[in-house]
């Protein structure tokens, strides 16, 4: 199954447990995923409920940062900024942030300005 295709009451909830593993909180899992789409945290909770393609979590974003692009940096040994498919590229900032927020680096700069 490609990744576009996954729901995202799988991939949402795996992300969430590993900011939580390392001892970050759900309002800061929230904050790094609202920042990134323009979702609201009942609305990632809802998503996280629904078979909503992953892809389409992405597609159907209020507002994606136009921030986003300042993501940099490595994911499964690709850099975020080389990725040339703009829909992977917008999973993998997600993984980025949530990787950053793991590591535990603060908030204020995972969420750049």
């Amino acid at each position: 199954m490609n990744v576009f295709e996954m729901p995202t009451s799988k991939v949402l909830p795996l992300l969430k447990a590993k900011a939580l593993k390392k001892g970050r909180t759900q309002d800061e899992f929230h904050a790094v995923v609202s920042w990134l789409t323009g979702y609201g945290a009942e609305d990632i909770e809802a998503m996280m409920d629904e078979d909503v393609p992953y892809g389409d979590f992405f597609r159907n974003a209020p507002c994606l940062n136009p921030n986003r692009a300042l993501i940099t940096g490595k994911v499964c040994g690709v850099a975020v900024e080389s990725i040339e498919d703009p829909l992977m590229r917008e999973l993998r900032y997600l993984d980025k942030l949530v990787d950053e927020l793991a590591k535990g680096r603060p908030l204020e700069k995972i969420c750049r300005a």
